[in-house]
């Protein structure tokens, strides 16, 4: 790894679209293409703050900006923006981000869901106008937010936020209610294991083979949110809190390791049980119940949240697995190997194998944070960079015409693409589905359209382009990119502190007229640079 650092004055952060920082390398009318036709095969069925119209304008004002050889993981990330201002939505309070663009039922106030919004967080904190996801994280934990009607972590997703925009009054503010929250779902949700027990249809994806029990998914939450008090509250001067907190995040990574990680199947499987209150007769998984005992793609969201220790890396094999996860449109939910795999996707929307990019987003946000922090050789970049291929070849429709479209659903068929929603909603009774749900049948399909429930553009920044915020006040560009597969790309217009941040690599130095390898610019200026793709460090 090589290192190079420098001293950047600090300066005021960017709060809107009219002090946004102009572009070191990329031209934005270079992209403009992707909006025109992303508008032109939209039909635009709900507008919220920002519609199609003003969406261009939005863009420039306000999102980084990425070039690479790969045309649909390129296609994509623009795609994945205009999808996700669709969904910033204008309230008597403030900003809040939708998961659906029709309203449904089971919503909170104004349309939202807090299942996937740390998903929303993942996303927006990359935007140059931070009032989006400020007056978001108010929402949620203002009184009328239910942070606790499915898994969740909202507050690692405000540290994370602080972190990323080197601000944490947001957090000083809202700190209280982070304890207060924590220690209601101790209340409402910790099993006499010392671990939490949820619903499986609480985990943002309805039913899986695992069921209910104790769970890798809201384990893991808790575990980064009990990390994130401990952290908060040592940085607010709360010394006693930070301890409790601290030794409560020690004792749950623990104890998820010890009980709910399978020594036989080398993977963090469910223990189901039916109720919070029910006992646990032994810990072999395999005895629990044979048909409820999978391996389920819930088993790599810990490493998303940084939870397990060294040494339990060989759980990844089984996403190269094809029996296991690894599949065309994949990954797959649950391991193909499985007899119940896939048997239940017509009657609803199920977590028994289809490929889900809620659960995508999740597990490739764990790839990415066991290739930058782990010691392994079970994954390589080269994993990494092919499952984006296939997480961004899977969000597009092919039109009955044969016109193929980009396009983010619920999700989709592992094997073949169809996204299954859709085709539920379609094949099925329309009118029965309408009457249930929906006011009337087109809005059956809408529901699955432009479905904000799931990360993409944060894992090109993070992932890909390598771009991470760190604690001790230095950020490092390590991409997740091997060093022949691309001779080029670029990152631009990130916002920091006042600064204007920007990622190139240029194989030879012909494609940006900057030096050829791996450089950091910031305002402009090189401050780190290799000859080849390897870790830099800047230190702000």
């Amino acid at each position: 790894m090589k290192i190079v650092g420098i001293l950047v004055a600090l300066g005021l952060c960017v709060l809107g679209n009219a002090n946004a920082q102009k572009n070191t390398v990329l031209q934005t009318k270079d992209f403009a293409h992707y909006i025109e036709f992303f508008n032109s095969v939209d039909d635009e069925p709900v507008k919220n703050a920002i519609d199609n119209a003003a969406c261009w304008n939005w863009m420039q004002g306000n999102i980084p900006w990425f070039e690479c050889p790969d045309d649909e993981i390129e296609q994509i990330y623009y795609y994945r923006w205009w999808v996700y201002r669709k969904h910033i939505k204008e309230t008597p309070i403030g900003y809040v981000i939708t998961e659906f663009l029709p309203e449904v039922g089971h919503s909170a106030k104004y349309n939202t869901i807090i299942c996937a919004a740390g998903l929303h967080v993942d996303e927006g904190k990359w935007l140059h106008n931070k009032k989006y996801i400020e007056d978001y994280l108010r929402f949620w934990f203002s009184k009328e937010g239910k942070t606790r009607q499915y898994s969740t972590w909202m507050v690692t997703s405000v540290y994370e936020y602080c972190l990323n925009v080197g601000d944490f009054s947001l957090a000083e503010e809202l700190f209280p209610l982070f304890v207060d929250n924590y220690r209601k779902w101790e209340e409402s949700n910790m099993h006499e294991s010392g671990l939490f027990w949820s619903y499986d249809d609480r985990d943002g994806g309805e039913h899986s083979i695992s069921g209910s029990g104790l769970r890798p998914t809201l384990n893991a939450f808790m575990y980064a949110d009990a990390m994130s008090i401990s952290k908060l509250a040592q940085r607010f001067g709360k010394s006693e809190l930070a301890k409790e907190f601290k030794l409560k995040s020690e004792q749950l990574k623990q104890k998820t390791q010890d009980k709910i990680w399978d020594n036989h199947d080398e993977f963090f499987c469910t223990l189901p049980l039916e109720k919070r209150d029910d006992q646990i007769e032994t810990y072999d998984h395999r005895q629990v119940d044979v048909k409820r005992h999978v391996r389920e793609l819930y088993g790599y969201f810990p490493w998303r949240f940084m939870l397990p220790d060294d040494g339990y890396e060989t759980a990844w094999k089984q996403i190269l697995d094809e029996d296991g996860f690894y599949a065309p449109y994949g990954p797959t939910t649950a391991e193909q190997r499985h007899p119940l795999f896939m048997k239940n996707r017509i009657k609803r929307c199920q977590w028994d194998g289809s490929s889900w990019p809620f659960a995508t987003s999740l597990t490739l946000g764990g790839m990415r944070n066991l290739l930058h922090h782990y010691d392994q050789n079970v994954i390589g970049k080269d994993d990494f960079l092919n499952f984006m291929k296939i997480y961004a070849h899977s969000q597009h429709r092919t039109l009955p015409y044969g016109e193929i479209i980009p396009w983010i659903g619920e999700s989709l068929h592992p094997h073949s693409g169809i996204w299954l929603s859709r085709a539920i909603a379609l094949d099925m009774n329309i009118k029965m589905v309408a009457r249930r749900y929906w006011k009337d049948k087109n809005s059956a399909v809408l529901r699955g359209k432009d479905y904000n429930h799931s990360s993409y553009c944060d894992l090109v920044i993070s992932g890909l382009a390598g771009l991470e915020i760190h604690e001790d006040g230095t950020i490092s560009v390590d991409p997740l990119v091997p060093n022949k597969s691309w001779e080029w790309f670029c990152l631009d217009g990130i916002q920091y502190q006042g600064k204007t941040l920007c990622v190139v690599y240029d194989k030879t130095g012909k494609k940006y007229g900057e030096k050829s390898g791996l450089s950091v610019l910031v305002d402009g200026q090189v401050v780190a640079h290799s000859k080849k793709l390897e870790k830099l460090k800047v230190k702000w």
